[in-house]
């Protein structure tokens, strides 16, 4: 079957200027803001769903995907990582600027 669901999610770091951690907490935002109970509305193992994890970020090349790879309990993931999301930089110009990452799930299962 084809694409079923999009979520969509944000996530920052305030202070770190952690890429990986914007992206994850872009991740949770998606997936705990929304229940995905694909699988389970159609009978199926929830280890056949597949979930296309697409992340924007400022600094893409940051993004650690074995951290995100551990957000998903279940399913077949794949990432793209790409130029998006905000870097914001602090009022006073010093240290790490907040980053801010946006996540979006596609989630599919397989026939």
């Amino acid at each position: 079957m084809g694409p079923m669901i999009v979520e969509f999610g944000m996530g920052t770091s305030l202070r770190r200027g952690d890429y990986t951690q914007a992206a994850e907490r872009a991740l949770r935002a998606a997936l705990w803001r929304n229940s995905i109970n694909l699988a389970e509305y159609l009978g199926v193992p929830k280890e056949d769903m597949t979930i296309e994890v697409h992340i924007g970020c400022a600094q893409p090349e940051a993004v650690d995907l074995s951290v995100l790879a551990d957000v998903f309990p279940y399913g077949a993931t794949t990432f793209v990582v790409g130029k998006g999301g905000l870097d914001v930089a602090r009022p006073d110009g010093d240290g790490n600027p907040t980053v801010m990452a946006q996540a979006a799930l596609i989630v599919s299962v397989a026939s």
